[in-house]
This record gives C-alpha cells, sequence and structure tokens, in this order.
C-alpha cells in the first residue's frame, strides 16, 4: 500500500501550534533518521538532541491515516513533535520512504520449525519478551469466540490473569533497580497504562468481562507491590484516573449480577483506601449501572435543568458523562446520545453527532447558540468539512476565532486553509493573520505574503508589531528568522540580547548579521557570555567560551580594533594561565 497523498496543512490540523513548530525544526535539523514502510504501517526514528531516539508509528488505511503515535512522553493535544517531524518528511522527500516487507510476509516466508526457532533466540536476546509472550498465548488460547445461537447464551472462559500480573509485577520490580542505577525518570508509567488500554481495547470490542478481569489483574498488583515504588517516589495519581476511566467503561459495558456488584465494590472501595486512591467514578457507575431514574428520563428524551442527576452533579460528571456516551456510539444509541449530550451540557459532542448524522442545518443552527469554546467550534467545522458542507464549515470556524479559548492557532491556520481552497482570500488573509498574532511562525509569515498581494507592505508592519510586543515564550527564533529576512538588525538584538547561552546557536546567528552594524553589542554580549563560563572555572563547558570569544574577536578585527582585541585576548591569559584545557583551546582556535 502506498502513502495517501497529505499535505502540510493535514499535518497541522493535527498538532497544535508549539508541537508543529518543533517538529519543524526536527525536520530542518535532519532529525529523521529513517523512514520505513512494512504495508500499511510507517515507522520511523527521530534522534532527540542527547537523549537517544523515538519511534514513531503511522498505520494507513483507505481513508488516510488510522492513528499516529510515538514513544516518547507527549501527552496533549494533537501529535507530538516527532511524529509532525516524520510527516514533514513524507510530504516534502517522499523519495527517502524505504518500502519493506510486512511481518505476514516476512512470516509467510518460514516453516513451523523456522518461526519456533526465531522466537526462542529473540527471547534469549530479549529476556522480557517470555512474559508478553505468556500473556498473548494465554489470551489466543483461552478466549472463546462464541458461536450465533438464539436459543442459547454465549459460554465465557474466564481469563488467565496470572501472566498480566506477573508482568505487572516485573515491572514495578524493574523500576526499582532502574531507580537504583541513578536514573530518575519514571518507568513505571507509560507501561502501566498501555496494559490499561488494552482492558478499553476488550470493551471496544465487545468484551467487557475480560476488560473487568484485565483491570482486577493490574489494580491488585499495583496496590500489592507499591510500597516497593512509593519509597522511590513514585507517584499513582495519572495511573489511578485511567484505571478509574477504564473500570467505569467496562463496568457500563456489561451486565453484572447483584453478587457481582457487591464483590466489586467492595473491591474498589479497599483499593481506594490501600493504595490513597478515588475510584469515585467506577464506584458510581456501579452504583447507577443503566437503570438511574434520572439517567432513564433523559434517555428518553426528557430533560431538565438537572440533567441526569437527582441533585447537584458531582465534579465526575462529565466524565462519567463521556464514557456513557462513548458506549451509546459504540451501540449505535445515536438518539439516545443527543439527549445525553444536551442534557450533560456536552456541546462540543452534541453538535459534532448532529453533523456526523448529516444533519448540517440542525447542527449550524444550534451552534450559534449553544457554542461557547473555540474548541467546539473547531471539531463541529472539520466535522462538517468531512461530511462535504465546507461552506457551513467555514461559517462555524469563522464564528470560532471569535470565542474564548487555546486554539486559536490551529483554527485559524484551519480557517485559512479552507478559505483559500474555498477561493475566499479575504477570509484566508485574516484568519492567516489571527493565527499569526496566537503563535508567530516564519512559514506563517510568508504565507501571509502570498495572500496579502499588493497589500503586503500595510501588512507587513501589522506583522512587524505583532512580533514585536508578543510575550509568548518559545518563539525566539521565528522572531529572528523574520527580523533577520527584513533587515531589522536591532529588533533581532533585542530578541537574544537577554537570553541564556541555551539558545548559542540563535544568538551566534544574530551576532554574524550585526557584525557591522552594531559590532559593540557584539563584543559586550559575547564578551559577558565567555568570562562567566571562564570564570566559573567548569572545563567541560571551555569550549563555548571560546566559541564566544572568536565573535567578539571577529567583531573587533571588523571595526577596526585589532589592538584592542590584542589587549583584551592578554588580560584573559594572564587571567586564566593555569587552566591548561582552556590554554589550549585557545591555541586551537588561533588565540593563543
Amino acid at each position: 500500500m502506498s502513502i495517501p497523498k497529505l499535505s502540510e496543512a493535514f499535518i497541522r490540523d493535527r498538532a497544535n501550534a508549539k508541537s508543529f513548530q518543533r517538529g519543524e525544526d526536527y525536520y530542518q535539523v535532519g532529525a529523521v533518521i529513517s523512514l520505513t514502510l512494512r504495508g500499511d504501517l510507517l515507522q520511523s526514528e527521530v534522534e532527540a538532541r542527547e537523549i537517544g531516539t523515538y519511534a514513531v508509528r503511522v498505520k494507513f488505511d483507505r481513508n488516510g491515516i488510522h492513528f499516529a503515535d510515538c514513544n516518547c512522553a507527549y501527552n496533549f493535544d494533537g501529535w507530538c513533535k516527532h511524529i509532525v517531524a516524520t510527516m514533514l518528511m513524507c510530504v516534502r522527500h517522499p523519495e527517502s520512504i524505504q518500502k519493506r516487507p510486512t511481518l505476514e510476509k516476512l512470516l509467510d516466508s518460514l516453516n513451523h520449525l523456522q518461526t519456533q526457532k526465531l522466537v526462542q533466540d529473540l527471547v534469549q536476546e530479549y529476556p522480557h519478551l517470555i512474559e508478553d509472550i505468556d500473556q498473548h498465548v494465554s489470551l489466543i488460547t483461552q478466549t472463546v469466540t462464541p458461536q450465533k445461537s438464539i436459543a442459547a447464551k454465549p459460554i465465557r472462559q474466564a481469563l488467565d490473569t496470572a501472566p498480566l500480573r506477573r508482568q505487572v509485577r516485573n515491572i514495578l520490580h524493574d523500576a526499582v533497580r532502574y531507580w537504583e542505577d541513578g536514573y530518575e525518570d519514571d518507568p513505571i508509567r507509560e507501561e502501566l497504562l498501555s496494559l490499561v488500554q488494552t482492558a478499553v481495547e476488550f470493551c471496544n470490542h465487545g468484551d467487557a468481562h475480560n476488560a473487568l478481569a484485565f483491570l482486577r489483574a493490574i489494580t491488585s498488583t499495583c496496590v500489592d507491590n507499591w510500597e516497593d515504588v512509593e519509597q522511590y517516589g513514585a507517584d499513582n495519581e495519572e495511573i489511578v484516573e485511567e484505571l478509574n476511566d477504564a473500570w467505569c467503561e467496562a463496568i457500563l459495558s456489561v451486565e453484572l449480577t447483584p453478587k457481582e456488584k457487591t464483590d466489586l465494590q467492595l473491591n474498589l472501595e479497599g483499593w481506594q483506601d490501600e493504595w490513597n486512591a478515588d475510584f469515585s467514578l467506577a464506584l458510581e457507575a456501579l452504583r447507577q449501572d443503566w437503570n438511574y431514574p434520572p439517567l432513564l428520563e433523559v434517555l428518553q428524551g426528557h430533560i431538565t435543568h438537572l440533567g441526569a442527576w437527582e441533585a447537584e452533579p458531582p465534579d465526575y460528571a462529565d466524565d462519567l458523562a463521556l464514557v456513557r456516551l462513548k458506549i451509546l456510539e459504540r451501540q449505535q444509541r445515536y438518539q439516545e446520545y443527543l439527549y445525553l449530550a444536551e442534557a450533560e451540557g456536552q456541546t462540543q459532542e452534541y453538535l459534532t453527532m448532529l453533523a456526523r448524522l448529516g444533519r448540517v442545518e440542525e447542527a449550524t443552527k444550534a451552534a450559534q447558540n449553544q457554542m461557547t469554546l473555540m474548541e467546539e467550534a473547531y471539531t463541529l467545522a472539520r466535522t462538517l468539512k468531512m461530511q462535504g458542507a465546507s461552506q457551513e464549515a467555514l461559517d462555524i470556524a469563522q464564528m470560532g476565532l471569535k470565542l474564548p479559548g487555546h486554539s486559536r492557532y490551529e483554527l485559524g491556520t484551519w480557517t485559512s486553509d479552507l478559505a483559500e481552497e474555498l477561493g475566499n482570500l479575504e477570509v484566508a488573509l485574516t484568519s492567516r493573520k489571527t493565527a499569526f498574532a496566537a503563535s508567530p511562525s516564519f512559514v506563517d509569515y510568508q504565507t501571509i505574503q502570498d495572500l496579502a498581494g499588493d497589500n503586503w507592505k500595510i501588512v507587513k508592519q501589522d506583522l512587524l508589531e505583532i512580533l514585536r510586543t508578543y510575550l509568548g515564550w518559545n518563539k525566539e527564533s521565528a522572531k529572528v528568522d523574520i527580523f533577520l529576512r527584513e533587515g531589522l538588525i536591532g529588533d533581532a538584538i533585542n530578541t537574544v540580547t537577554d537570553l541564556s547561552s541555551y539558545h548559542a546557536e540563535l544568538i551566534h546567528r544574530v551576532m554574524r548579521a550585526a557584525i557591522k552594524e552594531n559590532p559593540d553589542w557584539v563584543i559586550a554580549n559575547a564578551r559577558k557570555r565567555a568570562e562567566k563560563i571562564m570564570n566559573a572555572g567548569k572545563s567541560e563547558y571551555y569550549k563555548f567560551a571560546v566559541d564566544w570569544l572568536e565573535q567578539a574577536r571577529n567583531a573587533y578585527l571588523e571595526s577596526g580594533r585589532k589592538a584592542d582585541w590584542s589587549d583584551y585576548k592578554e588580560s584573559l591569559i594572564q587571567q586564566h594561565v593555569r587552566k591548561r584545557k582552556l590554554m589550549g583551546l585557545f591555541k586551537q582556535a588561533g588565540m593563543g
């Protein structure tokens, strides 16, 4: 299978502004070091500065991208910078993608004995694989696929959770050894959350009983062994939060007997006390099930100001509503979905479902009265566009840009792309300017120039003023790119003067550009940074001090002050003559 046609607008649509810009930076420095396509699965390695590499996986289907994930710790809105860098590489250099056989084709080329030998060799090289293999073999051999029958109920065979319990114990015990070896990051979170997600997948495939068994094994094993990792500072908050949601979904996806409910309630309450955890959402789901009278009223379309509650809703009311909506959607109970979303104030879910059901006019009319956040508008607009209602999507997106929220850049660029696609260049320009004001970037600056046409001189002044007054963080590179392009050396200097030497590459770039116009600034700033390093006496940083001194030397010479440079250099040598490593670097740089 070949990769479907992608665009940079498509990538922007799936990453927030910060991730896209950082992904662009990673792409520019060549951090994507491999791209391999095996069937419908694209895999890449992205080099991270001084950390190692991250693995990115992107799976395609006939509709486009099915999923994209990365093994980094990013857990925020949209794609991480590593996925962005990978997709930019695909768009700009598709020839770099290496096509290789899929796993299925590789295994098909082996006979039974060769396959067995392969697995044995892999386990010998990676011993921890035996636990994963044990767990998966248990699932494969024990999961029963019931035959369809009207007269008889399918027989459910209990899942053997012993391998899973061993796996959880190993995760915790390995973490102890990891911390004792002096490492500080958290090796537990990602692996445990992956196991919790496996339980959720059971629910998604209609096997909530095994989801409950899976969750019981994870939770009880964590509780029984948590003391081992707690003394090293392990925090269970995020794991408990994910478990709480997963328990809630599993409970609401299955019919439990009264005894099963009682046993599960006792377990959850006991785990709460032992683990200092909060399973109130799961316990509420267990108490209400789907027979809670206010809920039944709502599902029949009888909606009051209390929504699906007898009294004032608890803090977790939104979480419970979202889990119920997920289950109703899975069961294709769309009208009940709409009733519950409306009753519980889940505006984004309500409007989006209307659009997905093809009720476009109803969705757009309701949006005018109910939308309060730009995120709601953004989600609805994208759904409308997928339904073929592009003009309605543009109208909603424009409304969204006037609402409060935290997606102004993402919505602005998306609206601009759609408006340009529809031939509305005026809206495309104003939307892109809104995005630029929210998160300036050199790429958008260039795009706005193209859109502005003959009005570019006026528009440019607006953008430069936005740039000068922008107070958001991590936009120094964009500022420097734009200011230097326009020959505004003073503005570039103001941008980097007080930056820490962490931004050395950017500061060096401005110094090189400023050497003729303002050599005094280059000398003063470079000397200050170099002297701070040398006076601290940390030899591992001496190379950076010499880099700064080279900038100062070039500025002295460029401004015709060779004698001043010689005097300054001699004073440094006299002051630091006993620092042999520094003196050696001086000589290598021609300053000795």
